[in-house]
């Protein structure tokens, strides 16, 4: 949220992600206020290189261009600083001197030449090669030129390189001469050497130009290179485009307002996969180790303060290679070892909730589209007012009227979920099923025990949350309104309410806080409600096969607005780009004039041979790729490089079983008569490039258990201080057969056996610090091939 974007003043609000210049999310735009609640989260890998995370706040215009009160940006070194905690911060200014992005590529040389008179000097030797990355200029690739500039105390020497037309990658190759002046104290020698007070105050200066034709040409950034960092060497290398140091200093940015942001960045050094074997090994076996509480991973969650930090890159990891089903159930046991009650059973926040929630959340996106999007779309475009709370009643609302709506979206959304049992997932009911019999074996004599250790999943941590808070889930695109909000809680009450075994007794409803809840439930009194949950969660906790029928609906994957290039048509001789709405499901891969007409082009999945990115220089356009299929290739403008990246992941996942998927493809465009990218004159010759989503058919969740691995042990080197103190605790327990240093030294850890918990700390602890030597060996490989200036 924002706050004092604009004192006094009621204004429309939205708020732009940004990699460096490029827009990559935007938020829903907030009317009439000057503080702005946005409450969306935004989660997305990042495929590029980047210097700046920025956030535009843009005051929202009809009939002109959308004004920018300010911007905060976050260099890409600081973002750790700011991990998983919400902070405020000052909007600053947006200057134009400081929106950069890019890099560029050089090659210095300093030599020594003679000249007509005899006397020795210096010449300095500039080769602009190319620049990648430039910024779109108005949405459009911009038109870049160079000047390159020696710059000093009493000289500015400045050439200029040639424009380039439309292009954000322009390719330079230009080289400029420029003389070094040497004292007058200078004497010549043997071996020429550079006296360090002449070069002292001289720089190379590169400044990069969109050039404006008719109107003024626009500043895309500059790189400063002292000249004494050459000595006699010649190098090469890129550098990253900077901002200008006098820019807009003297703006006021008290009165621009304020951003609070909650940001979590993480980057990962992954080493070949034969260094993690160690680690992923002790982490597989975890649910062999008897007690569950000495396995490599049940350590983890109890050496990590924030357990979700933990759990992700576990459940993922385990998932990857099989082995999450009996890790969860080995600690689902250990949960319902402390559990008194049958009706707080898998109520708290314990590693076991924590790995089923992440496990439904990864494994269940589709299911949670198949079910739910629908209703919920109809929820948010047509709402009806569903307020049943008398003290929120606005005036004129018919309280009876209100109730009947809120029926019918509750009676629609049960039903959908009531009749989804068919789509959930089979990991999902392997999980269920271990959950109700080991909850039945831990209270034998309660016959719904079974249901509501189910329950308390599936409607409590799965369909209620994903009801409430659609956009999370992917359900929406944007965090709905107040009004829609509201409702969409009130429904959320209600399933989880029908979802929980045995809510509509008597005895039940009279506990409710909110009386008008109460009474809106005892409309529900009816046998059929709790037989029907009690057949989905028998369906749903079983490990009977379950076929989808043949006649089943697409699940609905992607969808969004892109930019495609003509199908072998023509306009005016000129093959041109449309702006097309585009949409994925299970089935076919379509695009339409608008959203929710009808189909122009229908490409069935099973017809996909490949889905490459596509070279820039084809068309001299950003983030393009290609859909091979059995015509002519399909080629495709995203809006950024993120959203590019998911839809090319999209497209590959549901189309990695076909069968007659490609193994080459050309990475550019066959363009007046030849392959850009092999100079093949015949259209249907085979790739010259292998493709890089060429993936094992059988893989049907994207998980990279290197990383995983690599991001455990990441927190094991964190929390290397509490590995070291369970281990102290494991030794103390061990030999005086009891706790003798102070009960809070470590009373939070959960240590069953210590002698065998005391095993396995020693197993990760030796493993962290061969996997830290190798890490320091690659960086020390890595800072020591790193030249002056480079990324």
């Amino acid at each position: 949220d924002a706050k004092h974007l604009v004192p006094n003043k009621m204004r429309d609000f939205f708020c732009t992600i940004n990699l460096d210049q490029e827009e990559v999310f935007r938020t829903r735009v907030v009317e009439k206020t000057s503080s702005p609640y946005f409450g969306e989260e935004f989660y997305f890998e990042i495929p590029r290189t980047f210097q700046w995370l920025s956030f535009y706040i843009y005051d929202k215009s009809v009939l002109q261009k959308d004004l920018r009160i300010g911007k905060v940006s976050i260099k890409k070194e600081d973002l750790c600083n700011y991990a998983g905690e919400e902070n405020w911060f000052m909007l600053q200014p947006v200057d134009s001197n400081s929106e950069v992005q890019g890099k560029v590529h050089l090659e210095l040389k300093l030599n020594e030449l003679i000249t007509d008179n005899g006397s020795v000097c210096q010449q300095l030797v500039v080769h602009i090669k190319e620049c990648h990355g430039l910024p779109l200029i108005n949405g459009q690739n911009c038109d870049p030129y160079a000047t390159v500039s020696l710059v000093g105390p009493s000289r500015n020497d400045q050439k200029k390189t040639k424009v380039k037309k439309k292009t954000s990658n322009p390719q330079f190759n230009e080289t400029f001469y420029f003389e070094v002046t040497r004292s007058s104290s200078y004497t010549k020698k043997s071996q020429f050497q550079v006296e360090e007070e002449d070069i002292e105050k001289l720089e190379v200066r590169v400044d990069l130009w969109n050039n404006g034709n008719l109107v003024q040409d626009v500043f895309l950034g500059e790189i400063k290179v002292p000249v004494k960092v050459l000595k006699n060497d010649s190098f090469q290398a890129w550098y990253l485009l900077q901002p200008r140091e006098n820019g807009n200093k003297s703006s006021k940015t008290d009165d621009l307002g304020s951003l609070r942001l909650n940001i979590c960045y993480t980057e990962d050094c992954v080493l070949p996969s034969e260094y993690y074997a160690s680690l992923r090994n002790l982490l597989l076996k975890s649910s062999d180790v008897q007690p569950i509480s000495a396995s490599a991973a049940y350590i983890l969650s109890e050496v990590c303060r924030d357990k979700y930090n933990a759990v992700l890159p576990l459940v993922r990891l385990l998932l990857h290679h099989h082995k999450l089903v009996p890790f969860v159930a080995a600690v689902a046991e250990l949960d319902l070892k402390d559990t008194q009650e049958i009706n707080t059973i898998f109520r708290g926040n314990s590693l076991a909730t924590r790995c089923v929630d992440e496990m439904m959340k990864i494994v269940g996106k589709h299911y949670l589209k198949v079910t739910l999007k629908p209703v919920i779309d109809e929820i948010c475009e047509s709402p009806k007012p569903c307020e049943i709370d008398p003290i929120k009643l606005r005036e004129g609302d018919n309280v009876e009227i209100n109730m009947e709506n809120l029926r019918y979206y509750v009676d629609k959304v049960f039903r959908e979920i009531v009749r989804s049992s068919i789509s959930c997932p089979t990991l999902m009911c392997d999980v269920f099923y271990s959950l109700r019999h080991l909850a039945a074996k831990r209270f034998p004599n309660d016959p719904h025990v079974q249901y509501s250790a189910v329950s308390s999943f599936v409607f409590l941590r799965f369909f209620a949350v994903a009801v409430v808070s659609p956009h999370t889930f992917h359900l929406r695109p944007h965090h709905p309104d107040a009004q829609t909000s509201r409702t969409l809680t009130l429904i959320s009450k209600a399933i989880q309410t029908l979802g929980s075994w045995g809510s509509l007794t008597k005895s039940k409803l009279s506990s409710f806080k909110e009386t008008f809840m109460c009474e809106f439930f005892k409309t529900f009194q009816e046998e059929k409600f709790t037989e029907s949950v009690k057949k989905f969660l028998d369906d749903v906790s079983s490990t009977e096969s379950k076929e989808p029928s043949g006649m089943s609906e697409p699940v609905h994957l992607k969808e969004g607005e892109m930019y495609k290039r003509a199908q072998g048509r023509t306009r005016i001789g000129k093959k041109n780009f449309k702006k097309r709405w585009f949409c994925l499901t299970t089935r076919e891969f379509t695009y339409h004039k608008q959203q929710d007409k009808e189909p122009i082009f229908t490409i069935p999945i099973k017809n996909i041979l490949a889905v490459e990115k596509l070279d820039e220089s084809s068309f001299n356009k950003k983030n393009m790729f290609q859909v091979l299929h059995g015509e002519k290739p399909l080629y495709i403008q995203a809006n950024n490089c993120v959203e590019a990246s998911e839809w090319i992941e999209a497209l590959c996942r549901v189309t990695r079983c076909n069968q007659k998927r490609l193994s080459f493809y050309h990475p550019s465009a066959f363009l007046n008569g030849n392959w850009l990218c092999c100079k093949a004159t015949m259209e249907s010759t085979e790739g010259c490039a292998r493709c890089t989503a060429d993936v094992p058919a059988d893989t049907q969740i994207e998980i990279d258990g290197d990383r995983e691995t690599e991001r455990i042990y990441s927190l094991f080197t964190i929390n290397r201080s509490k590995l070291q103190k369970l281990e102290e605790a494991c030794g103390s327990i061990a030999v005086y057969q009891g706790p003798r240093k102070e009960p809070d030294d470590y009373s939070n850890f959960t240590i069953e056996d210590s002698v065998a918990t005391f095993h396995t700390l020693q197993q990760i602890i030796d493993i962290v610090e061969k996997l830290n030597e190798s890490h320091e060996k690659y960086q020390k490989k890595r800072s020591s091939s790193a030249k002056y200036g480079s990324e």
